[in-house]
């Protein structure tokens, strides 16, 4: 985790970004801002990161772990290589904040802005909540710095997007993606899409997971074919691969060669299983770890926030490698096992093997009649090598349950 609680923007640019093992990824050139029509913190959504000479992607803020004087890490080794372009209602706080010109409101006095600072919420998101000003320089003196809280100073708004999309996007940015899926689903056509390219890939992504299928192609189908792709890779494999399974086979595999090829992978995998099985329902990254993990560890894993409940119930034991397909399968363990055993204590020694897992090919019935009897939210799926391939969640198994328009009734 990153240990300052505050961080001043200008101090990221030219820090070398590392992923997860170390490995350099590139340099941080600017960091993404929205701004609001009010006079609430901005927020940081991400980073513009120079991954090879004149080419910069864009890496979303929540992909931040850790920082210090020299370098930031990443959650993550994969980077988008879209290139990265800014869109209409984002800001490049380096390059179009600073020197701006703005104005102390107590006192009318106008300064020169010359730093942001970014906090991080309870929520984990981070906002702009301090700023730096510097004075009018006189004859023997450049002008002294001041800190002041980002709602003292006006003159900071630059140009926004159509004022209603504008308003529509701050609404949502503190709703659930559910709630953004309902309400878009009301919009006229060309005002969703706007909203559709104002949002961030991931932000999108959680979108349109929550969308009935139609949805989900027009709005695709109006990206352009890199933006789909990288939309579709921040996608759950499983929701990526039903939404592809609905396309035409050429488009289909236009977008999987557009996408990143470690992300069309899985997603390949899923669409080779039949819709009504459990290969076409699972998800293909559950929580899976080796049995010599210590429970502190796999404690710290099913804390992730990209898990969903049912995925953080029970971690998944297999031989490597630990992703799917895995080495050999060993079985499961349940949340509230590790809760009350040891941490210092391997999962190895903790499993449940009791049950059966389900073959790629069970269908849809047969899941549900044993997810029913043994009172399950989430269950293995291995195939005849002994391999783990993913896991069905309950989560999954209602979305191919309930009536296809279900998402299109408010009751």
């Amino acid at each position: 985790m990153i240990t300052a609680s505050r961080v001043y923007l200008t101090r990221l640019a030219g820090l070398t970004v590392r992923d997860p093992d170390g490995d350099i990824v590139g340099k941080v050139r600017d960091v993404v801002l929205t701004l609001r029509s009010d006079d609430s913190p901005a927020r940081v959504i991400g980073l513009v990161v120079e991954i090879t000479r004149g080419r910069q992607s864009f890496v979303p803020i929540s992909h931040l772990v850790a920082a210090d004087h020299a370098s930031i890490r990443l959650s993550t080794g994969t980077v988008s290589m879209r290139k990265f372009e800014l869109r209409p209602h984002e800001v490049l706080a380096i390059a179009q904040l600073l020197d701006r010109q703005v104005t102390i409101k107590e006192d009318g006095v106008h300064v020169t802005l010359v730093d942001v600072a970014m906090e991080q919420t309870r929520t984990r998101d981070w906002l702009v909540q301090k700023v730096a000003v510097r004075e009018r320089a006189h004859r023997l003196s450049r002008g002294h710095v001041r800190q002041l809280d980002w709602d003292e100073v006006s003159g900071i708004a630059v140009e926004r997007p159509q004022q209603e999309t504008a308003s529509l996007l701050e609404e949502f940015e503190d709703q659930r993606a559910a709630d953004v899926a309902a309400r878009i689903r009301d919009l006229p056509d060309q005002r969703r899409q706007e909203i559709a390219e104002a949002l961030d890939d991931d932000r999108l992504a959680d979108v349109l997971e929550e969308l009935p299928e139609g949805d989900q192609r027009e709005i695709l189908a109006q990206l352009d074919d890199d933006r789909a792709a990288d939309v579709l890779s921040e996608m759950d494999p499983d929701d990526a691969a039903d939404l592809l399974g609905d396309l035409p086979a050429g488009e289909r595999e236009r977008l999987l060669g557009l996408m990143e090829p470690d992300e069309a992978a899985p997603v390949r995998q899923l669409l080779s299983y039949g819709e009504h099985t459990a290969g076409g329902v699972m998800t293909s990254q559950p929580v899976i770890l080796p049995p010599d993990t210590t429970i502190a560890e796999a404690l710290a894993h099913v804390r992730r926030e990209e898990f969903s409940p049912a995925l953080a119930s029970q971690v998944y034991v297999t031989r490597p490698p630990s992703i799917t397909p895995t080495g050999h399968f060993l079985g499961v363990v349940h949340i509230q096992r590790l809760l009350r055993e040891p941490p210092f204590e391997q999962v190895g020694s903790i499993l449940d093997d009791d049950l059966d897992p389900l073959s790629p090919d069970t269908d849809l019935n047969e899941i549900t009649r044993y997810f029913a009897t043994y009172n399950l939210v989430a269950a293995p799926v291995v195939d005849d090598a002994g391999r783990l391939v993913g896991a069905v969640t309950v989560d999954d198994l209602l979305d191919h349950l309930l009536p296809e328009d279900w998402r299109e009734h408010d009751g």
